[in-house]
């Protein structure tokens, strides 16, 4: 039986991943940060739970040693590039330093057993900060523009070096991807939760920053397929992973409030320059040929229908569904 090792198992990602594990047959480990998991999550079903925290790189070590895992898929860290304006020290310690500590506690176990372990990292396009060509692919200079892109940049860069070792470290360099399993936190989930509200309430507004910004949105069921895809490919190596379109900001949520059955939307929309980030690439949009070539991986759900899901799900919640 193969034993998977996933790190951020109760969020987005992490129980997706682990929900199509469990259901392969393998044997499933998550770390958690504490036994109480935060509102809206859960541990998935089928998956044996063990406290750490990546910033303790000898308590992560010892997961490792304990659960000798064939894979391990590490999706934990910060997950929001706002939050890392406002703690760049944590942000560094768990998604840069605590990545390292993570392929270096792999690459121990490894030499102590002679079992081969692989490892998935969860990489992002803001690896690439203000991109110097678009699309994006695995070429792309990596010239972060917030504290959360150098973090993600530096354990990116830290797989690559961790190959040189004898490790496969494979990296997804993850565009947007959504869900209904979203926090609210996210201005996706944000837009789509409104949504729900306004059509309820029968008025009301969401108030966001720059309308214009525009991101290659995806499905992360379909990312998640493509991290799995990669930990099992024969060679490690990195892979784009997007849809090679973009939306704006703006079109996300009159998709939103049209599903809801909103039409004027835009009487339901306002701007606010406080949410406006410090710095934000105006676009985003990936190449991910190679995933496609490689891998055999392809996106599966369209933008419109993204957005749907995400409205239709938080519809029901409100008691509109």
């Amino acid at each position: 039986m193969t034993t998977a090792l996933v790190t951020g198992v109760t969020g987005q990602d992490g129980s997706y991943l682990a929900e199509r594990l469990v259901a392969e047959g393998v044997e499933v480990h998550g770390i958690v940060h504490s036994t109480s998991t935060p509102a809206g999550t859960s541990v998935p079903e089928g998956v044996e739970v063990h406290v750490g925290d990546l910033r303790d790189a000898e308590g992560v070590a010892r997961i490792v040693q304990d659960v000798r895992p064939d894979e391990i898929y590490n999706l934990g860290g910060i997950s929001s590039v706002a939050y890392s304006w406002d703690h760049p020290v944590e942000t560094g310690s768990v998604s840069g330093l605590g990545a390292v500590a993570l392929f270096e506690a792999a690459r121990r176990a490894q030499d102590s057993s002679g079992r081969p372990v692989r490892v998935l990292q969860a990489s992002s396009a803001e690896i690439f900060g203000s991109p110097d060509r678009t699309p994006q692919d695995e070429q792309t200079s990596v010239r972060p523009l917030s504290p959360y892109g150098a973090a993600k940049a530096y354990a990116h860069q830290s797989a690559a070096v961790y190959r040189g070792r004898g490790l496969a470290v494979s990296t997804c360099v993850l565009y947007n991807h959504e869900s209904p399993r979203r926090p609210e936190s996210f201005v996706t989930r944000k837009i789509t939760a409104a949504a729900a509200r306004i059509a309820r309430d029968g008025g009301g507004v969401v108030t966001l920053g720059r309308l214009d910004v525009r991101r290659d949105w995806g499905w992360a069921p379909d990312y998640v397929d493509a991290m799995v895809r990669a930990v099992r490919h024969a060679e490690a190596d990195d892979y784009v992973v997007a849809t090679g379109a973009t939306h704006s900001v703006e079109d996300f949520v009159r998709v939103a409030l049209q599903r809801a059955g909103i039409e004027d939307w835009r009487s339901h929309v306002e701007v606010d320059q406080r949410f406006v980030r410090p710095a934000d690439a105006a676009e985003q949009v990936g190449d991910a040929s190679r995933a496609r070539s490689v891998l055999g991986w392809a996106p599966t759900v369209g933008f419109d229908e993204i957005v749907g899901r995400m409205v239709d799900h938080d519809l029901a919640l409100a008691g509109k569904g």
